[in-house]
């Protein structure tokens, strides 16, 4: 018997994409016979309706939900580790998210996420994403630090998601980056799918293959090795920012996934999520939310800005 809490709900961000596609580029866990079996058991849902075909075409902002079979047996627990909540009332928690600590729990992996500290810090949390990610709306990769916003009830949760979904939800993120780039600003234009060599690994794939995937960036520094940049998602694809920073050949600085450097001994890629800017679920008011790079960010921007500039 499924335990009908153990699921995953998303919302479509993209028109026209094949459901079995759409599936396997947002469920990391997920192989496409294992999508596969889950369509043929009836444990995928499209707007509450059994998903019957694999080729099934999705349009924007159908609701999928996915019961997990393998996961039945699992729940977050609650623990006790430091999280820095900046902003926090009865619909919503913006986190400060450090760098190393995972977003939610999967399989091998069950403690020291993030949802584990919500469940011991915040009382309430959105139901939506079930009990292994409750209040989860977006994520952000274990080693990239700064703001995530965590829906408290199931109304904020569905508002939240779709302002991500259609883009009115804005986040920027800074990075450092090997290079040069040769522009000041641009926009990196480049479809995203899991990559076939390496399904723990994201890739730019052929046109009609991945999920459309945008991402904006401007220089906000130059230095002799390496560019200081900030980053505007329009998509949010899993790995986004550092796949794209990949293609145009100037990986993020510590992104050993991603060919990045390391000549400062970094734990991670420096990626940090700087500012969110969203419309509160209830009170429909913008808020902006900031969060300052880390110290280990800043000791190496420091320490290039003593040696000579670009």
């Amino acid at each position: 018997m499924i335990n009908l809490d153990n699921s995953i709900s998303l919302t479509v961000d993209n028109d026209g994409i094949r459901a079995d596609v759409y599936l396997t580029n947002e469920l990391s866990d997920f192989t496409r016979s294992r999508i596969k079996r889950h369509i043929e058991l009836g444990f995928i849902k499209v707007n509450g309706v059994v998903l019957k075909k694999a080729g099934t075409t999705l349009k924007m902002l159908d609701h999928i939900e996915v019961v997990i079979e393998e996961l039945k047996q699992l729940k977050a627990v609650p623990q006790n580790l430091p999280i820095d909540i900046i902003y926090e009332d009865a619909d919503i928690a913006v986190i400060n998210k450090p760098q190393g600590m995972a977003t939610h729990p999967a399989p091998g992996s069950l403690d020291g996420t993030l949802v584990n500290a919500l469940l011991y810090h915040i009382k309430d949390l959105s139901s939506i994403n079930g009990v292994i990610r409750p209040g989860i709306v977006h994520r952000l990769d274990k080693n990239t630090s700064g703001l995530i916003v965590i829906a408290k009830t199931n109304l904020a949760h569905q508002s939240l998601s779709r302002q991500i979904a259609e883009k009115s939800a804005q986040r920027f993120y800074c990075g450092l980056v090997d290079g040069n780039l040769r522009s000041d600003e641009g926009i990196i234009n480049a479809p995203i799918a899991r990559s076939k060599a390496d399904r723990k690994k994201m890739a730019v794939a052929k046109t009609g293959e991945g999920r459309s995937s945008l991402t904006n960036y401007k220089v906000l520094e130059r230095f002799k090795d390496y560019t200081f940049v900030e980053y505007k998602l329009s998509t949010g694809r899993t790995h986004q920012i550092r796949v794209h920073s990949k293609y145009i050949n100037h990986p993020i600085v510590g992104d050993s996934v991603y060919g990045g450097s390391n000549k400062f001994g970094l734990n991670g890629q420096l990626l940090h999520a700087k500012t969110l800017i969203l419309t509160h679920p209830t009170t429909n008011e913008s808020m902006e939310f900031k969060a300052t790079i880390p110290d280990y960010f800043d000791k190496v921007l420091v320490k290039l800005a003593s040696q000579s500039k670009f």
